[in-house]
């Protein structure tokens, strides 16, 4: 999917959702950059399928294992849009001031963003900056979309079902975004990150590995959200959207889904869950 269709997928979702079109407006301006950015300025990552298999079979993803030198410059563009949303929120103003001055300085690197166990961009970053955890890995995911999807491009067909059976991304190793539940009733992680998809367990947490059934419930929406689901566990607290496409066939991609459906995080929210990945809703209550 290219972004230009990413983009014409969020417009169509705003026209069936005219109560969230104020709310959702800032992410407009996160898939501008994103559609402008020429992907073709990154060598993309060129392991073959067996070298790529065998850190799955160790449990690595394959941003851990490469010395992936992403370009400043051409990330600054993608930086800069994300920072302009944040910024026009009123969002931590101060702390993304320390963070563009020490951008500016070459203190951080793109690298500096990118996902680690638990997290996504490093707490040094966090400690310099004092963004919290939620604006940073908002700033990451923003920015480094585009970025690592062409870095991944030619390693990402390597994934065979059966590769990968963790909880966080195979090829870039951030937590899942969103969940699919396909045709087939398989359950299929997103990451919002990298672009990646993997199948995973319907019966297991992604955040914390429970297996407990007890443990793993799923939040009401209302019933005009047929279709929707909000899948937590009450072990680590924590909880993803979805969405069965068995039901909604027609629905959009995962970050579109996500992204526009803010009304479903307030309902895990109230019910006091947490989610790795943030959208804006997060951004806001961090304060």
């Amino acid at each position: 999917m290219t972004y230009q269709t990413l983009q014409e997928e969020w417009r169509g979702l705003l026209e069936r959702r005219p109560t969230f079109r104020a709310s959702l407006a800032p992410y407009a301006r996160i898939l501008e950059t994103w559609v402008a950015w020429p992907g073709d300025r990154v060598d993309p990552l060129r392991w073959t399928a067996g070298e790529c298999q065998d850190r799955w079979r160790r449990g690595v993803p394959l941003l851990a294992e490469t010395a992936a030198a992403l370009p400043r410059e051409e990330m600054e563009d993608l930086l800069s849009g994300v920072m302009e949303v944040l910024a026009a929120m009123g969002e931590e103003t101060e702390a993304l001031q320390r963070f563009a001055e020490a951008w500016d300085r070459g203190e951080i690197a793109p690298a500096d963003l990118f996902p680690g166990p638990g997290r996504v961009g490093t707490s040094a970053v966090q400690q310099r900056t004092g963004l919290s955890q939620e604006a940073l890995a908002f700033l990451a995911y923003g920015s480094l979309r585009p970025i690592l999807e062409a870095f991944f491009a030619e390693c990402g067909p390597h994934l065979t079902e059966g590769a990968w059976d963790l909880g966080v991304c195979p090829l870039c190793g951030a937590p899942p975004g969103y969940v699919d539940l396909l045709e087939t009733g398989q359950r299929r992680l997103a990451c919002h990150v990298c672009g990646a998809g993997w199948v995973f367990s319907r019966l297991r947490c992604p955040y914390c590995g429970n297996r407990n059934v007890s443990d793993l419930v799923r939040l009401q929406a209302e019933e005009a959200d047929e279709g929707y689901l909000i899948e937590a566990c009450k072990a680590c607290q924590g909880y993803l959207k979805g969405l069965d496409r068995r039901v909604r066939w027609n629905a959009g991609s995962a970050l579109v889904e996500d992204w526009g459906s803010p009304h479903l995080d307030l309902i895990a929210h109230g019910d006091g869950y947490w989610r790795a990945i943030p959208t804006l809703i997060e951004l806001q209550r961090s304060e």
